[in-house]
């Protein structure tokens, strides 16, 4: 990176209004993701709607796809030769600013939706109940008591769901069309042109985000690791809010629902919309073209994430939330941080840094970069099941005699297991459709499975980037449906 780059990038008449589109596009989009979240959050959490399991299932299946794959879904739904254009005969045109708000909706709120439900799941009632035995009518319940405990909760997801839109590349890169954003001038630039001075400068924007997350963290003194609910949250049925969650529930589950059984109305025909007769022709074109292969790197690269991840995820968590000193909150807010550093600067960090070692091009720095990129969430979940843990049994056990590794393998790690599988599965899950961080370090030996929707897509093969997103959205369902019953017979 050096003063010409700088220059070269600001003096480029594309630049300001990608700065424009990817704040406004990204602004748009996590007010929207927010609302959307929030609304099915509740619909969960305060209704007394019938099979919150299934819809707890179903809200966030848009998870286990690439973000670029909501992207080609759109096309497919809306495109100039989409079924929804076909089916209605529309003229509107899905790409551009409506386009790539529409899919970063997509690709973040069942992120928004998990944070926000998790946060209302754990809500004490206890204050509801004297309000109402006070007569404090529901608006004022929701101003004295609801937003007040929501506040930094949601000020988190904001600072989330914001970073998270505003560093894809996947979703403006599908349907953007003209409508260019840093991110895709970062793609563009690093891998397109492996410019990789102008796309430091462009991921040394991108991280701003990110320092602003780190500072809001660092000047956010609410440290504490659980909440004490007294009385459980008791659901009043009332018609009106019934309605309304089915009704939210329903719709976000049909467009869902659109999106994934268009991947397949593509990828089982002949050649749509030509042709609709049913065939594997496109499975087997896409095989051919390493399909298989790249499965297997996928496969390998989201094992080893998997377990190398969760075992980093674990003595981070146990250093932090067991251990009190200076450098455990220090470590505390380096490894949060990692959340909101975009997978592409990671990426492009990776590749000055390491690009004259050994394991360069090989699957180890696939994983490396992985870890890195994904292990905040994990950590997260295993540092806040450390917390509820007595914190006084390692200096009992010190009093006994008890070595400390006897302590972690007898007494934290039982008290933990469901947490490690949790954290295991959301390293292999994202480590298989993850296109961002990998995009400037997978050769042709290492490439994962998603980085072929990008080749299929820029070749106009759309039926076998359908294929491709089959693919790893199946590979992901089977995943955590084996985590899912795992747990269940566990908890029995």
């Amino acid at each position: 990176m050096d003063a010409k780059a700088f220059s070269y990038l600001f003096s480029r008449s594309y630049f300001w209004p990608s700065v424009g589109n990817s704040v406004l596009s990204a602004l748009v989009s996590t007010v929207i993701s927010i609302a959307i979240a929030y609304l099915l959050a509740w619909s969960i959490h305060r209704t007394d709607i019938k099979g919150k399991a299934i819809w707890n299932v179903v809200l966030v299946l848009p998870m286990l796809i690439p973000s670029i794959s909501h992207g080609t879904g759109l096309i497919m739904l809306f495109g100039n030769n989409g079924v929804i254009t076909n089916l209605f005969h529309t003229t509107s045109s899905i790409y551009g600013f409506s386009g790539v708000v529409i899919g970063s909706v997509m690709y973040s709120f069942p992120v928004a939706f998990l944070m926000i439900s998790d946060t209302l799941k754990y809500q004490d009632y206890a204050p509801y109940a004297a309000a109402k035995v006070l007569g404090i009518p529901p608006h004022r319940q929701f101003t004295g008591i609801t937003a007040p405990y929501l506040k930094k909760p949601m000020i988190s997801v904001l600072f989330a769901v914001f970073t998270m839109i505003i560093t894809d590349y996947g979703v403006p890169l599908s349907v953007g069309g003209h409508f260019k954003t840093l991110p895709v001038i970062l793609y563009e630039e690093a891998v397109g042109q492996l410019n990789y001075s102008v796309g430091s400068v462009v991921g040394l924007i991108l991280l701003i985000p990110a320092v602003i997350t780190f500072l809001f963290d660092l000047f956010n003194k609410d440290d504490s690791k659980s909440s004490t609910v007294s009385q459980e949250f008791v659901i009043e049925h009332k018609t009106r809010n019934s309605v309304i969650a089915y009704t939210t529930c329903i719709v976000v589950t049909l467009f869902t629902a659109m999106v994934f059984g268009v991947f397949y109305l593509q990828a089982l025909t002949k050649h749509y919309p030509l042709d609709m007769r049913f065939s594997f022709d496109n499975f087997l074109k896409t095989f051919d073209k390493g399909g298989l292969e790249y499965l297997v790197n996928s496969l390998l690269i989201s094992l080893f994430t998997a377990v190398v991840g969760v075992v980093v995820s674990f003595i981070l968590a146990y250093l932090t939330a067991r251990e009190k000193s200076r450098f455990a909150k220090v470590l505390h807010l380096m490894t949060i941080t990692s959340l909101a550093i975009p997978g592409l600067v990671l990426g492009l960090s990776y590749v000055i840094v390491f690009k004259s070692t050994f394991f360069y091009g090989t699957i180890i720095i696939l994983v490396m970069v992985n870890i890195v990129h994904f292990v905040a969430s994990p950590y997260l979940m295993l540092y806040n099941a450390m917390g509820k843990i007595n914190d006084n049994i390692e200096d009992v056990g010190s009093i006994l005699g008890i070595p400390r590794m006897r302590i972690i393998g007898r007494v934290i790690l039982p008290q933990c297991k469901f947490t490690i599988l949790e954290a295991m599965s959301y390293f292999f899950v994202n480590s298989m459709m993850t296109i961002s961080a990998v995009s400037f370090l997978a050769g042709l030996g290492n490439k994962p499975l998603a980085l072929l929707i990008n080749q299929f897509e820029a070749y106009s093969m759309v039926e076998c980037a359908a294929v491709v997103a089959i693919m790893i959205f199946t590979v992901n369902f089977i995943v955590k449906c084996v985590v899912g019953i795992i747990k269940r017979r566990g908890e029995k």
